[in-house]
Parts: C-alpha cells; structure tokens; sequence
C-alpha cells in the first residue's frame, strides 16, 4: 500500500498564523530559522525585564540593603523574565514541528485512507481558519491587561520592602512598578494564554480527526490502536511545564526567603502545579477515548468469538480426540495458531483508552518538578543534605 501523500499535512502549524504572526511577517522576524527565534526571545526580555532593570537603577532599588528586597533580588521576576518567558517563545518552533509530523503520521501509519482524505484535509483547512481569527487574540488581549485596571498593583509579593512599591504596604508604585504593571506582565500573561489557546486548537485538532473513520488496529502493540504516537505531541510540551515550574518555584522561593515561609508550608502549591501541569496536557489526549472505547468493544466481541471458535477447534482435535493419530503438536501450525491468536486477544484486552505512555508521564513530571530542586536546596540545611546523600550511597 503506497504512502497518501497530502500537502497541507505537510504544511500544517498551528503558531504560523493570528494578528501577532502576521505583524511579525510584516517585520521580517517571522520564521522557524533559530536566528529569528533568538531575535524573538532576545526581544521578549528586552520589553518586559531590561525596563525594570534601567528604572531600578534609576530610582536606587535595582540592588542594595536600603530596602528587603532589590529588584535583582527578587528571585520570582527575574526568574519569570529572563527564563521563563524566553522559553515561552523558544519552544515555539519545536513543538510546532513535532504536531507537523504527527500530523502526517495519520497518513503514514495509514489510519487515514484516500477515502478518508478529503475530509482529513478539511479538519486542518478548519484548525487553520481558527487559528487565523483576530477575535481569540484580541480577547487574549483584553484579558491580558484586564486586572491592569482592577488591581492598583501586582507586586509578586507583599508585606515587606520592595522595587515595586515606595514604602512598606504603600499604594505608592515606582517607576519600575509601573512598567510590571502596564507592560512586562501583560506581556507575559498574553504568551501564556497563547499557548492555552494553541492546546485548544490542537485538542479541537484530535477530537474532529477521530471523527473521520479511522483505520483503527486493536491489536496494535502501542496498546492504543495505532494511536500511541500522539503522545510524542504532549511530551513535546515538556518546555512549557519547564517554565511554569520555573515561575512558581521563584515565587516559593521568595517566601521562603523574604517572609520567613518553611519549605514544608509551600510544599502545597508545588507539588499542585505538578499535578494540575500533567492534568492540562493530558485533557487533549482524553477526547480521542470514545473512538479507542468504541474500538476495544468491538475488537473484544470479534476477537473473543474468534479465539473461541478457533480453541473449540483445537480442543477437539488435540484433547478430546482419542483416536490414534500420526500427526505431533509439536511444530505444529496449530499450535502456533493458538498461541498467536491467544496474544493477540491479551493485546486487545490490554488495549488502553487514552494514548499516554510512561515515558511521556515522567518526562513531563521531571519537567514540572526540576525547577523546584534549587529552591529545595535552598531552603534544606546543608547538613541534612549531606546526611540525606550518605544516607542513599549506603
């Protein structure tokens, strides 16, 4: 069976489109080329940190003892401007490539046929036309600079002297509060709420295309019909679960050190983000369950009937046949039969309803939790760390 070839599978993206995109094509930064995604990055901490350091600098709170904590002390801006927002755009191409090629994969795995083609092509002309509407990014928009004009101010944290503020539990904002407020923030808010949205078109993506009478295996060694592969596209996202976790680690970390906060008190929200992290990008993969279910019912009905005609059979020849015969089981294709058609059925009965592996599970959990080690460090005594490391090597 010869490969179905389809150009807008090939073509597919789900960051190549929307008002943002198509302002950086007009400014020639558009692209996959790793010297543009750089520039892009590069631009992103120049916008919402480089401000907050000049205007520190400016007004005496970039460093120093004169106030608790100094604008290059403050472990969750820095950490949320120069690592994780970078990354947010870094991780852009990537994962843009990696949806591309599971993409085509339905075409080389031949879960989609020529008839089926048609109809394949008009789920991503979909997923590329929503993908295109100004609306999502203006509401991303609103909702980004929203609280802007709710809150007076979004200090990350409070009840001690900071950059951000003029005295302790002032609502008096410095230069560089300001800029957080109007600009760094929003902008780091409108990016994350970007990537929300390209989950939902990737979830809206997989639900349309299980729709499509797929050619659907159940005794395929993925344990998922033939669709294992999609869990490639969620370990992909391993980047983003990175910085979350750096995010919510800085802000641990700065209670832990500027408000007195105990390691084991904070153990809530990290070990939250965690779960809530591996939760969010396992949803895309749940709406392709009615089709896995829906498969595995009718594998169990045909393949329980086959196996029990095909072992009704056996048995009457090989046990319950008295007669004298010259014929030995051993070598023999019935034998083989028996056995091939009895794992089949145990594949089928282990057949899973979600296409999640394991390795995709720890790999987005070591995600969640690397960036949590500095502050565990940080906040464990160097001497139990020590006892705890003797303790394992023996």
């Amino acid at each position: 069976m010869s490969e179905i070839k389809s150009l807008a599978a090939e073509e597919f993206s789900i960051t190549r489109g929307g008002p943002l995109h198509w302002l950086l094509v007009r400014l020639g930064n558009a692209g996959e080329e790793r010297q543009r995604v750089i520039l892009r990055a590069f631009f992103v901490v120049l916008v919402t940190w480089f401000p907050l350091l000049i205007l520190s600098l400016i007004q005496g709170r970039a460093y120093g003892t004169q106030i608790t904590i100094p604008f290059l002390g403050d472990f969750a801006v820095n950490a949320r401007f120069l690592i994780a927002a970078p990354i947010l755009i870094l991780a852009e191409s990537g994962i843009d490539r990696r949806w591309r090629l599971l993409v085509v994969q339905f075409l080389r795995a031949g879960l989609v046929g020529e008839k089926e083609l048609p109809a394949f092509e008009a789920v991503i002309a979909r997923t590329s036309r929503m993908r295109d509407r100004v609306l999502p990014e203006a509401l991303m928009l609103v909702a980004s600079f929203l609280p802007v004009f709710i809150l007076k101010t979004e200090a990350l944290i409070s009840g001690v002297s900071n950059w951000h503020t003029i005295g302790v539990g002032s609502s008096e904002v410095t230069l560089a509060g300001w800029w957080f407020n109007l600009v760094s923030t929003p902008f780091f808010r409108f990016l994350l709420l970007r990537w929300t949205w390209r989950m939902f078109l990737w979830t809206s993506f997989l639900w349309r295309v299980s729709r499509i009478n797929l050619r659907l295996v159940a005794t395929h060694t993925d344990m998922a019909a033939g669709l294992g592969f999609l869990s490639e596209g969620q370990k992909a996202f391993s980047p983003i679960v990175f910085a979350g976790g750096v995010v919510i680690a800085a802000q641990v970390g700065n209670t832990i050190a500027y408000q007195g906060a105990t390691l084991a008190s904070q153990k809530l929200p990290m070990i939250a983000y965690g779960v809530l992290a591996i939760i969010f990008l396992i949803a895309p993969l749940l709406v392709v369950l009615p089709v896995l279910l829906k498969t595995k019912r009718k594998a169990l009905r045909e393949y329980g009937a086959l196996v029990a005609i095909h072992n009704q059979q056996f048995d009457e020849k090989w046990i319950q046949n008295n007669e004298p015969s010259d014929q030995l089981i051993l070598g023999n294709p019935d034998a083989s039969s028996l056995c091939d058609l009895g794992s089949s059925f145990a594949v089928v009965r282990r057949m899973g309803l979600v296409p999640l592996d394991k390795p995709t599970l720890i790999t987005l959990a070591l995600a969640a939790a690397l960036p949590m080690a500095p502050v565990v460090l940080y906040a464990t005594p160097a001497d139990e760390v020590i006892r705890i490391v003797l303790k394992m090597l023996g």
